[in-house]
């Protein structure tokens, strides 16, 4: 969590002290990605969790490169290159088009390609977890193709295997730039950039799995070859021999009809040249593979200086057709006669594009990364784009008819999934438009219907035709979408968002709320925006009452039927009151209607029966029918509810659970535990009678009964017989079954049936140690839930603050894991119950004498449990709370803040929700809010939803321009943004007043006609901040091929926002707020908003006063672009023009008058000034970083230090006086220092020292620094220190990156202890199998690139992130790894010593 400096200096922490810890130049720091990128780049469909799924998987990442384009092309003659970190994100499309995350994962490299292998049913294999699932197949630039398969367990892809293509790296002319795969699954081919391919026979074995034996794989090569296959590089064809000699635009496979042929399966692949040396645009080759002869067989080869081609696309199931996309047309091939293909079909594409003004400004990130012409003249041609030879074919495509080319290309396509005769493909126009296509296979020959425009939108960089009728269209540099057809045209249903390229940020306080928000300048031209990011799971805050709900003890909600889909009633408990109100359209009070006792406080409540609600509070047990405006018109027939009660004698009880059929209940001193049922004994008159007592060893803590399921008690049993359990009463029926949690502490998991009463089935001791191998304190069960998930297993909150997972011992693991070590934090179990010789009796029952065997034990029951996972998510008691009734159901974990418990994932892994810390929640299901869960938090009831459409917690406000820079104004709570690329005639740039809550426009400041906006900041002038503000009048580069500066001018601007009077009252405005109103008595679903006369609302309302305005205060031309300014010494700012910067004051505090007091140059143009107290920092486009310091004095300027290396500096932010933070423009971030030199004793050279580095693969175009505690609420509690000893540097100094790919990163400063202790974990997580790169990659080679040698690396919180996701065990397992594998295994480290470090980080990042 982020903290004030002021708090920090006054806390405590459980640290040593820092002092001792650091040399001057050392930087230890821990980079963690908080928002992955949302650039997606392709997106694949196959059934990858399991055969009867149907999933898609997006690939994020940017593989564009240097390309010195041919004069016929129409594309730019040099375009940057960047390589992105990518990720893989697993996604389903609901029923309703919305996307839906299910797994996202890092994979330290970058993706090339990505293809679906299909299943093919010829590979006989038996194991079922990958009997019928698709795989991912991966190129990257590890250089290998990689086979990848989701595991559910884990809830991530793992290797099935690595096949080595070429040396890692991005060499043009190595073979893992794209991929082809054969429509049967048998054959793939991966091809070079250029010169190079290679084509595989894929198998797969009987014997052997991956995820139990990682040197066994899957998936083999059999056969394998590459082409050229000799180092001359020549092929064999029917006119001599030929070569690939240039670049490969795209190739595919073509499918033959071997039924009716005869010949031998050989694969044919088709391949699009742009042959160097030629003339000729195109040139397609038909390369068969002679299995037998192990050859390569060039079958047809034609060239032509036709339009350009793009792409070639197989038709499914066509036995031989493939479409040819051109630049402005599209041709149907048919290579059923591959010795001479022939074109069938030709359509020109020439659409009306979409209003010109709409594409007039689009931008792609490489126009923004050269904005200032700095990549034109450093770019390095890693593809040359030539003329080639022509081959002698006398085909000739353009001649087919009188078809004239059109003005429009095809960006992307997708088949439709279902494969019939008549196969449809959609394609994306880059006018926007999109189209479908119909291929008819009739007895003349095929037919091709092509159909009108389906939809108009931005153009498509890729398209995924998806099951149910669904259509994700991702776009460049904005929201993706998913699309549905409807009556014959495509239909918007939902957003796929992406908040990508992100060029500035701010991060201010949430209004009335304990937690920070983001406010980001996102996307380009008529899409851009300004987007709030917030961390955690995104709710939609729909109601909130006033804080008239003090005392609350338990909140509940209660459906009247077991198979009802909604709630019915919504129970609040006090401490001495109960109240039920109905769950609808409105909240209202019915606890008349239903029956409950009010005067006294609710233990637990639910519905034992249809219609048959039971109460149960201290001193007995209610069973109640509810009549009236509570149930519906066909219920019960009565005028008030039918109650009756049963009550322990003599006893009070402690808590109490309800099941269907079932109510436990146990009371205290004395310790027993009584199991209730109901009977009929007339209509609308039930008994509640005593089945069985018995006297307690341990006192329980809490009680859970699951939801009834057809399969529980068979899966329970079963997993019992098939795992070390020898004898099970698996002849036997289980009615009843439920969770037990105790003070010895222990959870215990209990069977009940009439003829056996009470049995233990499973039980699991808690006996945690801390890293000072003491006994934890606060170990007992505050709640308890069993859960299955494709196995049974238990969860457990403690009081302390700590969360367990309990599960059934296994003989065999999913994955490969060590030896078990022994574990300090497993206990052994024993049975809780003993028998009571005393009888019990009730008011209403005859006392029932209890056996000598109040519970059974047979053979190996019960079962000792295995302690898998433990975690601290806070310091208050852990409440587990099922989103649903399903006993798979994903929980909400609450604690000192609330979290989302993922079920389905392996070991244990939560995520915050984005809301306020709460007291009590209770999951609240009706027609008007099916996901609504309901918060007490601070005395009053908050009603929100779960937004399952939002991937991103993030929210949109429109702009029309691109953002270029956002400051937050604290006095007004207004956003100050700076546009440009507007669609406006006046101007193309300004300067606006955002509202933060609502996102309106409130006001705007218009650059002169042809001047743009550059860089913008606060400065203090006297009491006062004025918005300085530089800006650009000339158009063209700024920079020369040099680095210097171009002759330009700009212009300095400064302007004062102020307060503007009013005195219409009827003008004042209301500032619409993220929560709703409130009624003092009752949950209207229609009072969202309140009047502006509520003076109880949450909304903030501006009044008269506050209106606010932006102010011309001055304005001079300056000789040069402004290309940056901040404030200095809170009295001067610094401006940059050029490759000068000066030092400017206000005379006599004065914001009309500006003073330039000493100018500092540079060799080069200048691109960043930061300052820290008197230290100044400047980056410019070669020397990188300079310190500098300012004597005011003798007002002239002189430079301290100097960057070590040549740089391009993107950001810089300086840590303290001696201390640089610095991002580069080729994805990498260093700490910079000179704490080791003096300033009277240097050499302006190279004198700063590069402390650390790290290699993002991103562009950090934006950093900010931060205060950032990473310590647990709990450590001041379980203190590892002496109580005397305190740290002062408990809040240190962190770093906040956003990229332009849409990531947000977190650089956290850290001890040296903590630092060499994370770099031992780290260095055996990249060789764990478990844990390691899935691409095959270097993961020290790929965080160490553009980075000098010897130079400590930033530990990588990614890959230590996945030490958390991992069981005990595993944990073990991992630990006990050499950190090299050449080494002998170094000290060992502790389990909890790990997971309590790293749950500190997960604990505030979240």
């Amino acid at each position: 969590m982020a903290v004030s400096e002021e708090q920090s200096a006054s806390s405590s922490s459980s640290r040593p002290n820092a002092s001792t810890l650091r040399s001057p130049s050392d930087a230890f720091y821990l980079a963690k990605t908080v928002l992955r990128g949302s650039v997606v780049l392709q997106a694949v469909s196959g059934h990858f969790r399991s055969p009867s799924s149907y999933d898609v998987v997006f690939g994020k990442y940017l593989d564009v490169h240097y390309v010195k384009a041919a004069p016929f092309l129409a594309i730019p003659p040099l375009i940057p290159c960047l390589f992105q970190e990518s990720s893989i994100e697993l996604v389903i499309i609901d029923q309703d088009g919305i996307v839906q995350s299910i797994s996202e994962q890092p994979v330290f490299g970058t993706i090339k390609d990505l293809a679906v292998l299909p299943w093919n049913n010829k590979f006989h294999v038996q194991n079922p977890k990958i009997l019928g699932k698709d795989i991912l197949l991966v190129v990257s630039d590890s250089g290998k193709l990689s086979f990848l398969t989701f595991c559910n367990e884990m809830h991530r892809f793992f290797p099935l295997s690595h096949v080595q293509l070429s040396d890692p790296g991005n060499s043009r002319h190595q073979v893992g730039r794209m991929l082809a795969v054969d429509s049967s699954g048998c054959y793939v081919a991966v091809s070079a950039y250029e010169d190079q391919l290679a084509i595989f026979s894929v198998s797969m074995s009987e014997s052997g799995d991956i995820i139990e034996k990682v040197s066994q794989c899957w998936y083999s090569i059999p056969k394998k070859i590459f082409v050229p296959p000799g180092k001359d590089g020549h092929l064999e064809s029917a006119k001599g021999f030929t070569n690939i000699s240039g670049t490969i635009w795209s190739m595919c496979f073509i499918s033959r009809d071997y039924n009716q042929t005869g010949q031998e399966q050989n694969p044919l692949l088709a391949i699009l040249l742009n042959r160097r040396g030629s003339f000729y645009r195109n040139e397609l080759m038909l390369l068969e593979w002679d299995i037998v002869e192990q050859a390569i067989h060039v079958v047809y080869q034609f060239a032509e200086a036709g339009p350009l081609a793009y792409h070639i696309v197989e038709v499914p199931q066509s036995h031989g057709f493939a479409f040819l996309f051109r630049a402005g047309d599209i041709v149907l091939m048919d290579f059923r006669n591959v010795q001479s293909p022939s074109c069938v079909y030709r359509t020109s594409l020439n659409f009306t594009p979409v209003e010109e003004t709409k594409f007039k400004n689009i931008i792609r990130i490489p126009d923004i990364m050269d904005e200032e012409g700095i990549y034109s003249v450093a770019a390095s041609a890693l593809l040359e784009l030539g003329d080639i030879n022509k081959s002698d074919d006398p085909m000739n495509i353009d001649d087919y008819s009188n078809v004239l080319p059109g003005s429009n290309y095809v960006c992307s396509w997708s088949w439709e999934p279902i494969i019939t005769n008549a196969p449809r493909i959609l394609f994306s126009a880059d006018s926007g438009d999109l189209y479908a296509i119909e291929v008819l296979f009739e007895s003349d020959g095929p037919r091709v219907i092509l159909s009108d425009c389906l939809y108009k939108g931005l153009p498509c960089n890729a398209l995924l035709w998806l099951d149910g009728g669904f259509l994700a269209a991702i776009v460049d540099m904005a929201d993706g979408m998913i699309l549905k057809f409807e009556e014959g045209f495509l239909q918007y249903r939902s957003s796929i968002q992406n908040i990508a390229p992100i060029l500035d940020m701010c991060i201010v306080d949430y209004p009335d709320e304990k937690h920070d928000q983001m406010f980001a300048c996102s996307g380009i031209a008529s899409e851009g925006s300004l987007r709030i990011i917030r961390s955690g799971i995104s709710v939609e805050k729909l109601l909130k009452t006033t804080p008239i709900y003090q005392g609350v003890t338990g909140t509940w909600t209660v459906k009247l039927k077991v198979s009802d889909p909604y709630h019915s009633f919504l129970v609040l408990s006090f401490v001495e009151e109960t109240r039920v109100l109905s769950v609808g359209v409105s909240f209202s009070d019915v606890t008349d209607l239903v029956g409950f006792r009010p005067d006294v406080c609710t233990l637990a409540c639910g519905v034992v029966a249809d219609g048959v609600l039971v109460q149960i509070y201290q001193s007995g047990v209610r069973l109640c029918l509810p009549v009236g405006a509570a149930v519906p018109p066909d219920g019960i027939p009565l005028s008030s509810p039918v109650c009756t009660s049963w009550f322990p004698e003599n006893m009070t009880i402690s808590l109490g659970a309800v099941g269907q059929s079932i109510i436990v209940v146990a009371t205290s001193s004395p310790s027993f535990l009584f199991i209730l049922g109901i009977r009929t004994l007339s209509a609308y008159h039930y008994n509640i009678y005593q089945m069985q007592c018995v006297k307690l060893q341990n006192e329980l803590s809490c009680i859970s009964i699951p939801q009834k399921h057809p399969d529980l008690n068979k899966v329970l049993m079963d997993f019992s017989v098939n795992n070390l359990v020898t004898t099970s009463p698996s002849g036997d029926h289980v009615d009843n079954i439920f969770v037990i949690g105790t003070h010895k502490p222990s959870v215990e998991v209990v069977s009940f049936t009439h003829e056996k009463g009470l049995q233990v089935l499973a039980t699991g001791t808690i006996s945690l140690t801390n890293t000072m191998g003491t006994s934890v304190s606060g170990c007992v069960p505050q709640d308890v839930r069993l859960v299955i998930v494709d196995r049974p297993y238990v969860l457990s909150g403690l009081r302390n603050g700590m969360l367990l997972r309990f599960e059934w011992p296994s003989v065999s693991t999913p994955f490969p894991i060590r030896p078990p070590a022994q574990q300090n934090f497993v206990g052994t179990s024993t049975i809780n119950f003993q028998v009571s010789s005393n009888s019990v009796s009730s008011k209403n029952e005859v006392p029932m004498s209890m056996s000598s065997t109040s519970y059974s034990t047979e053979g190996d029951l019960p079962v000792d449990l295995q302690l898998i996972a433990v975690r601290r998510i806070g310091i208050t008691p852990v409440f587990l709370v099922s989103l649903s009734d399903s006993i798979d159901a994903d929980m909400i974990a609450l604690s000192d803040r609330p979290w989302l418990l993922q079920t389905a994932r392996h070991s244990l892994s939560y995520t915050s929700i984005s809301f306020q810390p709460s007291t009590h929640v209770t999951p609240v299901c009706s027609t008007e809010c099916p996901r609504g869960i309901l918060f007490v938090a601070e005395n009053s009831l908050h009603l929100v939803e779960m937004v399952p459409s939002k991937r991103l917690n993030v929210q949109k406000f429109h702009l029309g321009g691109t953002p270029r820079k956002v400051l937050y104004h604290n006095e007004s709570r207004l956003l100050l943004v700076m546009r440009t690329e507007l669609d406006n005639d006046s101007c193309s740039s300004d300067v606006c007043c955002v509202d933060s809550l609502s996102g309106s426009i409130l006001e705007s400041f218009k650059f002169e006609p042809g001047e743009t906006g550059k860089c913008m900041e606060f400065v203090k002038v006297g009491n006062e901040n004025v918005l300085v503000i530089g800006t650009s009048s000339s158009a063209g580069p700024a920079i020369m091929p040099s680095g210097e500066a171009e002759s330009t001018k700009g212009r300095l601007v400064v302007l004062c926002l102020e307060h503007l009077q009013n005195s219409d009252t009827g003008s004042m405005t209301q500032r619409s707020s993220p929560i709703g109103s409130h009624a003092a008595e009752q949950l209207s679903c229609s009072s969202i908003c309140s009047s502006p006369d509520d003076n109880s609302s949450d909304g903030v309302k501006l009044e008269e006063t506050e209106a606010w305005h932006l102010r011309l205060a001055y304005s001079a031309v300056w000789p040069g672009l402004v290309t940056a300014v901040c404030p200095y010494l809170d009295r001067y700012f610094l401006a940059s023009a050029g490759n000068s910067f000066y030092v400017c004051g206000f005379p006599n505090d004065n914001s009309q008058r500006v003073r330039r007091l000493a100018v500092g140059r540079t060799r080069f143009t200048i691109m960043t000034l930061t300052a820290h107290f008197t230290r100044i920092a400047v980056g410019d486009c070669r020397d990188g970083v300079l310190f500098y310091s300012y004597h005011e004095d003798s007002r002239k300027l002189e430079q301290i230090y100097c960057d070590p290396v040549q740089r391009l500096v993107a950001d810089c932010v300086l840590m303290d006086d001696d201390t640089a933070f610095v991002s580069d423009r080729k994805g990498s971030v260093v700490v910079l220092s000179s704490a080791n030199h003096l300033e009277d004793n240097v050499s302006p050279e190279r004198n700063l020292t590069l402390s650390c580095s790290y290699y993002m693969g991103e562009i950090a175009m934006s950093m900010r620094k931060g205060s950032f505690s990473y310590k647990l609420p709990a450590d001041d509690v379980l203190r590892d220190c002496d109580a005397g000893s305190t740290n002062n540097n408990l809040s240190r100094n962190c770093v906040m990156a956003s990229t332009l790919l849409g990531s947000i990163i977190i650089f956290i400063p850290m001890t040296r202890e903590e630092y060499e202790l994370l770099k031992d974990v780290q260095a055996r997580l990249v060789i764990d199998p478990l844990t390691t790169p899935i691409l095959g990659n270097d993961h020290n080679e790929f965080r160490s690139r553009e980075c000098r040698g010897g130079v400590p690396k930033i530990l990588d919180g990614d890959i230590l992130a996945q030490f958390l996701e991992l069981t005990s065990m595993q944990q073990e397992g991992v630990l006990a790894l050499p950190a090299n594998l050449s080494q002998k295994p170094p000290t060992p480290v502790m389990v909890n010593q790990v997971v309590r470090l790293l749950e500190r980080v997960h604990y505030a990042l979240n």
